[in-house]
């Protein structure tokens, strides 16, 4: 099967394997199977991807959310805010999470091999169970540069790593949660057009929440690149979407982005209608697949969406939940 997720390149071949995972994890994921009791669904009468429920992501802070009996290789937790319960994912095989961020980072970006990977990730770094320090630190493994790696507060460094960087041409990413890299720019400005910065995570509680155009029009600033690059992925997904401006997010082949009504969770809303973001991450075949996230999106007809902000009352937490 997990040849099939990651071979796919047609819409059919996608659906295919889609009702596939669905009838696998209607049965043997009990998380799964019983909402879906609950729902009063027999998914006997689920005959199209696009009738097939998803699973409230809260699912994930109170179950142990497995599709199958082996037991979890990797427990993955979210960051949470005080008083918060953490979102659990376990990882029954990391191969499959290793495979897929792995291979959606090379059609979005190229081989790692060939660039300089800077990392700006406080928040992350200090804590255990992160999936995107997981990522991250595979990504710097596969580096071929001495530059690449983590630099939490010591801006200074990074600056000093940044020119040198620029002064030698070296293709650079410089990955930061969002707050770090403003933080960052206030007090070190460099004129590097051709660093990628991708912004990840938000701003944690340590800063003002700010809209989408504003955030990368001071880190354009501060970079003085043309565009900020993000990404959307969180605790509960084995797969990621990138940005590489603009703020128009695109899947890898075997990940997709609905909208559902606000109102109504088993109505799909149409093309360029605002409601709340379901992802379909064919990559999460041991634990569930079909999540209904609480990101309120858009989608457009050329595939790309946009994430546009929270529900009221949902947790504060990464990966891109700018309001605007």
């Amino acid at each position: 099967m997990n040849k099939e997720i990651f071979s796919i390149k047609t819409r059919q071949a996608f659906d295919d394997v889609c009702m596939g995972i669905f009838r696998h994890q209607a049965i043997h994921c009990a998380v799964y199977r019983k909402y879906l009791s609950l729902i009063q669904v027999d998914p006997e009468t689920i005959q199209r991807p696009e009738a097939i429920p998803c699973l409230p992501i809260d699912f994930f802070k109170n179950h142990r959310i497995i599709t199958g009996a082996e037991p979890p290789q990797q427990v993955f937790t979210s960051s949470g805010t005080t008083g918060t319960a953490q979102s659990k994912h376990y990882v029954v095989d990391a191969a499959v999470y290793e495979y897929s961020f792995r291979t959606a980072f090379n059609q979005f970006y190229g081989n790692p091999a060939d660039m300089a990977i800077l990392a700006l990730l406080p928040s992350y770094s200090e804590r255990e169970g992160s999936s995107l320090i997981y990522m991250v630190d595979d990504l710097i493994r596969q580096s071929q540069y001495p530059q690449s790696g983590y630099f939490l507060y010591n801006h200074d460094e990074l600056y000093d790593s940044l020119r040198e960087l620029k002064a030698t041409a070296t293709p650079t990413l410089l990955i930061g949660v969002t707050y770090a890299l403003l933080d960052f720019v206030e007090n070190h400005v460099i004129d590097f057009p051709a660093l990628q910065v991708m912004e990840t995570g938000g701003m944690k509680g340590r800063r003002r929440e700010m809209i989408r155009e504003e955030v990368h029009e001071r880190l354009c600033q501060g970079f003085h690149v043309a565009e900020i690059h993000s990404e959307y992925g969180m605790t509960e997904l084995l797969s990621q979407a990138y940005s590489t401006g603009g703020g128009r997010f695109r899947c890898p082949p075997w990940m997709q982005i609905h909208i559902r009504d606000t109102n109504d969770p088993f109505d799909r809303l149409p093309i360029n209608r605002t409601g709340a973001i379901n992802v379909v991450d064919l990559a999460n075949i041991h634990s569930c697949t079909f999540i209904a996230t609480q990101d309120l999106g858009r989608k457009h007809s050329d595939g790309s969406f946009e994430v546009l902000g929270r529900f009221d009352q949902s947790d504060i937490r990464g990966c891109n939940l700018l309001v605007q």
